[in-house]
């Protein structure tokens, strides 16, 4: 059996799966100043009759980084870089503890100008000052070389709880985004970290001794300990566990928009007969460009919680959510309001909406009703206008699913799959401002945790191979290897496929079922005196993203 356990900004859902079937669904309430006890919550009523020998797994999405940082709540950081003459580092600052330092690197990883010690001990003792805790190191060509990057850490490890190197976050030759990486890797970690001892706290508390994983942006999923390394994987988890969880119900030969509306945000992917598109780059998360591999994804800052406002005179809903609708209890209206007074929900005080809504509609001159109306439509009109700039975003650059590139392909969805707690009465309304045809995902209020559960291990790797200096390097997996000139393209996908088999292995996927491609393969002379001299070879390679091997019964099941 496997756990499905989506833990979201306002609820965490839970599903348990074995090769036949659903075997129980669950939803808690999310308290984010309480993760263990949520997360227990789950847990204990999930298994709840159940023998825990027979659980193999448990995996996790979460939205918990992408709202902390969709609502401005990370913690400060550090930011040290060193970019070298060519290109100003301030170009790329992401924070106001950021600062460039001398030293660089050449695009061939050769020393130009080395580190300054001092420089770096005197910025160090200036954001131990600020109670900094967390530092993100970049240099601009670290991935060729990572020699200034390990300098810089050296120096600063004694002084600091965690350090994150660039080319440890990411083999990729973009030096703005391995930045904006990084920092999201920094501020990320304090959420993450408290996320991972709730989880663990949890499982101890119910006695399961179980593998953990965790989903990723991409659609995979990987060991949860090897997530503290790589906080900034969770970000557009809870998306990518929403577009999984759509898979099986998308129609084929047929573009489809999967929405998955939360309390915080509304979570959205698209999908291309059944799967996914893919951001092969890395996220873009607000003004952060990111070399973080995910599926196409919009999280955006409007869920049925947002708190709804009005300021001077103007409806204005979300992206803040303050608690969960007056109707349970909490402090101001919301789009969920609106709905207990336009419909029929019997699971909350409908007395409690009006009166919070009551001040409002007098404020500008209408009724409770023709303000709730106004709510959801608003409500409305807001998610398929950031559907639009999704799909034009998409439509902007090269197609690409996650099983390969579409070549001059025109994405042109014609439904929307809408999944999440009050799915079936957001169709309603998304149905009343759009031509397209509106359907409701089946199991919609748990489908991203049985997306989370059915998802596959994936992982990326990079090789960079220099023949004239006969060095062969993967930073980001910490390996560097001699070779002899005749090192051709082939033997740089067999080396890499060699590496992506031993992390995706230690990342937990089935080493039976491993299907592994070349994402790049780009291959160049070096060329002295009209002579070539040697190659300069890249190869990049991935774990498919997909569904596991075993469980076509369950899929099958829940389409039908």
């Amino acid at each position: 059996m496997i756990i499905g356990l989506d833990v979201g900004g306002t609820h965490t859902d839970v599903v348990l799966i074995d090769t036949k079937g659903l075997i129980k669904e669950i939803k808690v309430p999310t308290n984010p100043s309480d993760l263990f006890s949520s997360v227990l919550a789950g847990l204990t009523e999930i298994t709840r009759d159940h023998d825990p020998e027979k659980i193999n797994r448990i995996v996790l999405s979460t939205t918990l980084t992408t709202n902390a940082i969709v609502q401005n709540k990370t913690q400060p950081v550090g930011m040290i870089v060193a970019g070298g003459p060519g290109i100003d580092p301030e170009l790329f600052r992401t924070n106001s503890n950021y600062f460039s330092v001398a030293g660089s690197i050449d695009h061939r990883g050769r020393e130009i100008e080395p580190i300054d010690p001092h420089e770096v001990k005197d910025i160090a003792a200036r954001l131990k000052k600020d109670e900094i805790e967390q530092i993100g190191v970049v240099g601009k060509f670290s991935v060729r070389n990572p020699s200034h990057e390990l300098e810089i850490g050296r120096i600063l490890k004694p002084c600091f709880e965690k350090i994150f190197m660039g080319h440890r976050i990411s083999g990729n030759l973009n030096f703005p985004r391995r930045i904006a990486t990084t920092f999201l890797n920094a501020a990320v970690f304090p959420i993450h970290r408290e996320f991972y001892r709730a989880v663990e706290k949890s499982l101890e508390a119910k006695g399961l001794k179980l593998p953990i994983r965790l989903l990723k942006a991409d659609g995979g999923n990987m060991r949860f300990n090897s997530t503290m390394e790589h906080p900034a994987q969770t970000i557009l988890s809870g998306p990518a566990a929403s577009a999984m969880g759509a898979v099986t119900f998308g129609p084929q030969k047929e573009d489809t928009l999967v929405m998955d509306i939360g309390g915080t945000t509304t979570d959205m992917a698209v999908l291309i007969d059944r799967s996914p598109v893919l951001d092969p780059l890395g996220i873009e998360l607000g003004r952060h460009k990111t070399l973080i591999r995910s599926l196409e994804t919009l999280s955006f800052g409007l869920g049925g919680d947002s708190a709804v406002r009005v300021i001077n005179g103007k409806l204005q809903i979300g992206p803040q959510r303050l608690g969960s609708a007056m109707a349970y209890g909490g402090p101001v209206p919301t789009p969920t309001d609106a709905l207990f007074i336009l419909e029929d929900i019997t699971d909350g005080s409908r007395e409690k909406s009006v009166k919070g809504l009551e001040p409002l509609a007098r404020s500008i001159g209408c009724s409770v009703k023709a303000l709730a109306a106004e709510i959801l439509d608003l409500t409305c009109k807001e998610i398929l206008s950031a559907a639009r700039q999704l799909i034009y975003r998409i439509n902007s650059k090269p197609v690409y699913t996650v099983h390969e590139l579409q070549e001059g392909y025109v994405v042109e969805p014609k439904s929307i799959m809408v999944l999440g707690g009050p799915a079936p009465y957001f169709a309603k309304y998304l149905d009343k401002f759009s031509d397209y045809r509106i359907r409701v995902v089946p199991r919609w209020k748990v489908a991203n945790a049985i997306g989370a559960a059915l998802a596959r291990t994936t992982c990326e790797v990079t090789l960079l191979a220099d023949t004239e200096n006969r060095i062969v390097r993967a930073p980001e997996e910490n390996f560097s290897q001699s070779i002899d000139q005749g090192f051709d393209k082939d033997a740089a996908i067999q080396q890499a496929f060699e590496l992506l088999k031993a992390k995706a292995i230690k990342r937990g996927a089935n080493a039976d079922y491993l299907e592994m491609e070349v994402l790049e393969s780009l291959e160049f002379n070096m060329v002295r005196g009209f002579s070539t001299t040697g190659k300069n070879i890249r190869i990049k390679a991935q774990i498919t993203p997909g569904l596991i091997h075993g469980y076509d019964d369950v899929i099958r099941k829940l389409s039908e």
